[in-house]
Order: C-alpha cells, then sequence, then structure tokens
C-alpha cells in the first residue's frame, strides 16, 4: 500500500516508508490508570505523502530518523481528526 491510499477504519495495512520525524517520548497513562506506557508521535513518508505512526514502548527505541521501516498488519485510526497509522498488538514493525 502507499500512504495516500490510506484512510480510517482501514485494516491489514503493509506498507514500507521512510521515518522523517520522532518526538521525544512521553508518558501516558491507560484509562484505568493502572499502567503507564510511553508513546512517541512519528511521522513516516513514501513518495505519496506522509501520515503519522503511533510507536509504543519498546518500539521507540528500534526506530530513528532516517530509518525505512515495513510495518506489516497495521490499521488506520483517527484520532482528534487527525489520521494516523498503529502497529497494534497483531502487527509487525521491522527496520529495514
Amino acid at each position: 500500500m502507499k500512504i495516500e491510499e490510506l484512510k480510517d477504519g482501514i485494516r491489514r495495512v503493509d506498507i514500507v516508508a521512510k521515518v522523517i520525524e520522532k518526538s521525544d517520548p512521553r508518558e501516558v497513562h491507560s484509562r484505568s490508570g493502572d499502567a503507564t506506557y510511553n508513546i512517541s508521535d512519528t511521522v513516516i513518508s513514501d513518495e505519496t505523502g506522509t501520515i503519522k505512526l503511533t510507536l509504543w514502548n519498546e518500539q521507540i527505541d528500534r526506530v530513528n530518523v532516517n530509518d525505512t521501516i515495513k510495518i506489516e498488519n497495521g490499521y488506520v485510526t483517527s484520532f482528534r481528526g487527525e489520521i494516523q497509522l498503529n502497529v497494534g498488538r497483531y502487527g509487525k514493525l521491522n527496520v529495514i
């Protein structure tokens, strides 16, 4: 798939893209308040566009700006009016 094809609600996304931005990790708490997670907002790009990718916990340290990554079985959601790509529990993220 290409970034320009991604729409809210699409599942089983397989994509290769380059990391062009990565925010410093920040701590968030689960809705129940009993767990804490680290997240980083990352922007990835291919020849058709850019999209935000949310990295969680150990994924953050595996990815750096200028890395080319492959996401398998990702999904697209909309958060605060912006579509974003997620790896999720059943997806894979690899640096290639």
